[in-house]
């Protein structure tokens, strides 16, 4: 991105730790006002305050993405208090690592209401008003789930292709009115969410230690995003795995799904019986 981003607002959900957190950091550092958000407003105000004594000028607001009207109430006060919105990170996620056999529907409407409609909320909210002000980037958080096949992690997939989806159908509607969209597609990265994330008959740090790859540090991510946000590009696709799986989806698509089934036996074999 530009090196200096003095001026430019940018909000971000999901931003008390991991990667929302690494982008707040990398932000700040060009400048930019944040106007953090996430569920859990503890944490975000240890992250707030830690960048404020780096210097960075910081709102922080506890909002629950599953609630439109939060969402709404978070993105109208920026626009009302700062005049402008430049970025919109739809960052807030979780995952529920588990084979469908074992998905519960509480799962699935857990995973539906973060992962989409978190997103769609802030969609609805500031995409209006970026029209209106005749400029904006949305930048949605999906997975590399949510362009190639993943095993045991179903549920959360269908809500990364439908990000996906709603990304490309937002990105050709936006061109118009001069708003941008990107949607972000990591492979394994260093936060919380691995451990912390729901896992049904598996170990956390057995399925990590199945990854092809060492996940990738936050800050590093971050970098990624907001290299490809600069370039105005829509799919930010990474790491090395991330994209080879990408890649291998889309030139071979049934050559991608046996990976995948080769997968699924690895990962059965480290599975718990309860």
């Amino acid at each position: 991105m530009e090196k200096s981003l003095a001026g430019k607002v940018a909000i971000i959900t999901g931003s008390a730790r991991g990667i929302g957190k690494a982008l707040a950091e990398e932000l700040a550092e060009r400048g930019c006002y944040l106007v953090l958000a996430d569920i859990n407003g503890e944490l975000l105000e240890e992250t707030a305050s830690e960048l404020r004594a780096a210097g960075a000028k910081v709102e922080a607001k506890t909002v629950d993405v599953r609630d439109a009207g939060q969402v709404e109430g978070l993105v109208q006060g920026a626009f009302r208090e700062l005049g402008r919105i430049d970025y919109l990170f739809n960052n807030a996620g979780i995952n529920v690592f588990a084979e469908l056999l074992d998905t519960s529907l509480e799962d699935w409407n857990r995973l539906i209401d973060v992962n989409l409609r978190g997103v769609v909320h802030g969609v609805h909210a500031a995409y209006p008003l970026m029209c209106k002000q005749g400029f904006g980037h949305i930048i949605n958080t999906a997975s590399v789930a949510g362009v190639a096949p993943t095993p045991a992690e179903g549920a959360y997939a269908a809500t990364k292709h439908a990000v996906v989806g709603l990304s490309t159908a937002l990105r050709i509607e936006a061109a118009a009115f001069g708003v941008k969209v990107s949607v972000v597609c990591p492979g394994a990265v260093d936060t919380p969410i691995l451990y912390s994330s729901k896992h049904v008959k598996f170990d956390a740090d057995a399925v990590v230690e199945l990854f092809p790859e060492k996940p990738m540090p936050p800050r590093r991510a971050a970098k990624l995003i907001l290299r490809g946000v600069e370039r105005g590009r829509f799919f930010i696709v990474f790491s090395k795995t991330a994209n080879l799986f990408w890649r291998a989806y889309r030139l071979a698509p049934e050559g991608s799904l046996s990976l995948g089934q080769l997968a699924m036996k690895r990962l059965r074999a480290i599975k718990r019986d309860a």
